[in-house]
């Protein structure tokens, strides 16, 4: 009795470990691909000539000092918080609370800003401010982390639902500090006095967050790579019941890791008042909390790469509010080419993690 075996036209298998900087080059090639299809997009939605628009992307970044700055500065913020959510999520640890944990390190800056300002040194009214930052932002974490030791809660939702907590207790104190009354708003926080500002450096506000950022880089790397909480958070990352049978505290590695990730949004939440907005609403964060999950995935949780994934994805948000004003289009178009190459960006890290096998020839008869 003969049948036929039947294979599959296309079958899936998960690839081994690529080259880094092949995988590099496939995602140069997806970037590429993605601004020849926005190309094609632009001609026929506006009519307008691509190169000008890609012009227009570089300009929005790079077409003034000023632009410059800003733009080191949103990558500064960003590589942060990215470098805060690495260490949950190589530990499995699905923390989407960066946004909340940021805030509250946020509400944390402002309250010893306004609080104290009458009563304290400016050195040591940052330095209570950085601790209350860090505190806030920790806390945020903390909750969850304990939550999801304890009982197993899914930290997905639970850090998710923390955001919009954090969201309305800022909306609160907003109201309660605002300044003028009924403006609804904060202001500028000690503007005549800037009690609570970080100094500037050269009469630049931003170079000591780049600072910041560029050692908060290196240290996570060294941390995650060389540190010996770094391979514990790798091991329960891989398999609990490993770390278990190995001898690491699984619930203890869980929450250390969460307050240190809540802390560096923390972080974040005060150099954004502290040092450049001066001010605190419930966007000041802008979804970054967000976005640095994306970066430091497709950055697989290296902190140098995160350099570059930051830097793409800041590019392209500035670039987009550039084309939308220099063209005189709405904030949506913008968007549509934003996510044409994001598309490809995060479509292309499926060829680099699995194969595509094709069948050759037709399905064989076998007796």
């Amino acid at each position: 009795m003969n049948s036929a075996v039947k294979v599959p036209l296309v079958h899936i298998t998960r690839r081994k470990n690529i080259v880094w900087y092949r995988a590099w080059i496939v995602r140069v090639v997806a970037v590429i691909m993605a601004l020849i299809l926005c190309g094609i997009v632009t001609m026929l939605l506006v009519g307008a000539n691509p190169i000008d628009v890609y012009k227009t992307m570089v300009v929005g970044n790079f077409g003034t000092a000023r632009k410059i700055w800003f733009m080191l500065q949103d990558l500064a913020i960003l590589l942060i918080i990215s470098l805060a959510l690495a260490p949950a999520f190589r530990m499995r640890f699905w923390n989407l609370g960066g946004d909340g944990q940021a805030l509250m390190g946020c509400l944390g800056a402002t309250t010893i800003m306004i609080l104290f300002r009458d009563s304290m040194p400016n050195w040591l009214l940052i330095i209570c401010m950085l601790l209350a930052a860090l505190f806030g932002g920790a806390l945020w974490a903390f909750i969850p982390a304990f939550f999801k030791s304890k009982w197993n809660t899914n930290e997905t939702l639970f850090t998710l639902m923390m955001n919009y907590v954090a969201t309305q207790l800022v909306a609160y104190f907003v109201v309660f500090w605002e300044n003028p009354k009924g403006s609804s708003k904060i202001g500028i926080i000690n503007q005549r006095t800037q009690l609570g500002w970080l100094p500037t450096i050269g009469g630049n506000k931003y170079i000591l967050i780049i600072i910041v950022a560029v050692l908060l880089t290196v240290g996570m790397f060294v941390y995650m790579r060389y540190s010996k909480h770094g391979y514990e958070i790798s091991v329960v990352g891989e398999s609990e019941p490993t770390a278990r049978y190995v001898g690491i505290k699984v619930r203890k590695v869980i929450i250390r890791t969460l307050i240190l990730s809540g802390a560096i949004c923390g972080l974040a939440g005060f150099l954004l008042v502290s040092g450049t907005d001066h001010t605190m609403t419930t966007t000041l964060v802008g979804g970054r909390g967000f976005t640095g999950v994306m970066v430091a995935w497709l950055a697989k949780f290296n902190p140098f790469f995160m350099v570059i994934t930051s830097f793409v994805l800041v590019f392209l948000g500035r670039g987009a509010s550039e084309i939308s004003t220099m063209f005189g289009l709405n904030d949506s178009f913008g968007a549509i080419l934003t996510g044409i190459i994001l598309f490809f960006i995060i479509g292309c890290e499926f060829f680099l993690n699995y194969e595509l096998h094709f069948r050759h020839g037709k399905n064989k008869e076998v007796q």
